[in-house]
C-alpha cells in the first residue's frame, strides 16, 4: 500500500475509531489526567513489544492523548533500549528482549526524520533517536482502550494506524 493510500485510510477511519474511544468516560477521565502532565522537551512512550517485530512501541508528547501516539522503531545510537539484553535464551529462562512490556517511559530524543519498514507488521514507522530514559510506570494499565488485550502476539487493533494496515 502506498504512503499516501495508508495514510487516507487512516483519515478515513480517525473518525470511526475516536467516536468510539471518546465516549468512555474510562478514558475520558485518563485523557484528562494527560492534559494535566508537566510540559517539557521530551515525549511520553509506552513499550509494546510484540515477538519477531523490531518495533519499540507508542510515543506521544507530554499532554496529547494516546490515540496520538506514533508507533517507532528506536535508533539505539545515543542509548540502549530499557530492555536490551543479548537476544538468545537467558539461564533460567525468561524474557530476554520485550521483558518491559507495557511499561511506560519518559523519553529524552527526538524523531529523526527516517522511516524503517519492519516486515514483522508490514508497516513503515517513524525512527525515534533515543538518548535517554526514566521509568514512569511498570502497571500503567490500558493503552488504548480499556478493551485492548495487552498480550505481545499483536498490536492491538484498536488503533487507528493498526487498523488501516489490516488487509
Amino acid at each position: 500500500m502506498t504512503a499516501v493510500r495508508h495514510l487516507l485510510l487512516c483519515l478515513a477511519l480517525l473518525p470511526l475509531y475516536s467516536c468510539e474511544t471518546a465516549k468512555d468516560p474510562r478514558v475520558v477521565a485518563r485523557n484528562a489526567k494527560i492534559r494535566q502532565e508537566p510540559r517539557g522537551n521530551h515525549y511520553i512512550g509506552r513499550r509494546y513489544w510484540v515477538k519477531g517485530s523490531r518495533t519499540w512501541g507508542w510515543v506521544r508528547k507530554p499532554g496529547q492523548p494516546w490515540e496520538k501516539a506514533r508507533l517507532v522503531v528506536t535508533n539505539e545510537r545515543y542509548k540502549k533500549n530499557p530492555d536490551r539484553l543479548p537476544e538468545f535464551r537467558r539461564p533460567g529462562g525468561g524474557l530476554t528482549n520485550g521483558y518491559d512490556h507495557n511499561y511506560e517511559y519518559r523519553l529524552n530524543g527526538y524523531f529523526s526524520g527516517d522511516e524503517v519498514y519492519d516486515p514483522t507488521t508490514n508497516l513503515i514507522l517513524p525512527e525515534f533517536v533515543l538518548q535517554d530514559y526514566q521509568l514512569l510506570d511498570q502497571e500503567p494499565g490500558w493503552l488504548f482502550s480499556p478493551r485492548d488485550r495487552m498480550g505481545n502476539e499483536r498490536l492491538p487493533r484498536t488503533h487507528v494506524l493498526v487498523l488501516a494496515a489490516q488487509p
